[in-house]
């Protein structure tokens, strides 16, 4: 068995795998946990002898883990963000060579994912691109309709943004957009996805809440972002507001584009309405 996980703070989940069943599950259940907490290789010759894992649950169960030899992807930053790893039901003694070529296939996998983030992640924000947001909708938004869970959409604008870059210059505009995506970030779940849809709209798909969910994170952005200082050095601290449309599946044949089409619409209302608002689609 192998496989190349990812892990964060709450769970464990393998992007690629081949000969194991399960898709994610808890960190604390994750031999990748132990990996990443090391600079080199872990190497387990036998699970079943080693006093960590004897009692594990994947080693006295299915998959019935026995040998394990995982190697940590690490950022050019230096943090370990998941591993590579290799997977026996039978006693295996690793021997260099074999530990050799795990970490030069590691180093090749996180060219491949820095590439990867590079073209999926907004320069300026951090925030995921258009494409990469529109892809990644699209594939929650099937689910969302295969397992009838709710799904709502938020697209956001900040108000008259041209008048902070036509007074005080596009640094200060940049400054102010990066601080809306800053905020976001910080006030959404690991499953939420956000992404910047070009200039001063960003878009926020939330799985699993329903339109009054959506429309009260909204208005909690809104609320936070109103009260939040911007220094700018050739006026010192401003603020600015942002309007906000939101949208909620209706069924499972609704599509990305039709949300954020509804949504667009709400967040018309809110702009027309006064600004510094958040608008529910009356279409769902």
């Amino acid at each position: 068995m192998s496989g190349v996980s990812l892990i964060d703070r709450r769970r464990h989940w393998f992007k690629a795998r081949r000969g194991i069943d399960a898709q994610e599950f808890d960190r604390e259940l994750s031999f990748c946990s132990r990996t990443i907490d090391q600079s080199g290789a872990l190497l387990i010759s036998d699970a079943r002898a080693d006093p960590l894992y004897a009692s594990h649950p994947f080693v006295v169960d299915d998959p019935n883990v026995v040998s394990y030899a995982g190697f940590p992807l690490t950022t050019p930053d230096g943090y370990n963000i998941g591993s590579l790893c290799a997977i026996g039901t039978e006693p295996h003694a690793f021997t260099s060579e074999e530990v050799e070529i795990l970490s030069n296939f590691a180093k090749i996998l996180m060219d491949t994912i820095e590439l990867r983030q590079i073209a999926s992640a907004d320069g300026l924000t951090g925030a995921m691109t258009r494409r990469a947001w529109i892809t990644e909708a699209k594939s929650e938004l099937r689910r969302a309709a295969r397992y009838n869970h709710p799904v709502s959409l938020a697209i956001m604008d900040i108000d008259k943004f041209k008048l902070v870059n036509d007074t005080w210059g596009h640094p200060a505009g940049d400054v102010v957009i990066a601080g809306l995506a800053d905020l976001t970030m910080d006030l959404i779940r690991d499953s939420d996805l956000f992404g910047r849809l070009g200039g001063e709209e960003f878009a926020l798909l939330m799985p699993e809440t329903s339109a009054d969910q959506a429309t009260a994170m909204a208005d909690r952005l809104r609320s936070h972002f109103e009260t939040k200082a911007f220094d700018i050095k050739k006026a010192g601290p401003i603020s600015c507001t942002v309007s906000i449309g939101v949208a909620h599946a209706r069924s499972e044949d609704d599509t990305i584009d039709q949300m954020m089409e509804r949504a667009d619409q709400a967040l018309y209302r809110a702009k027309t309405g006064g600004r510094n608002r958040v608008s529910l689609s009356t279409d769902g």
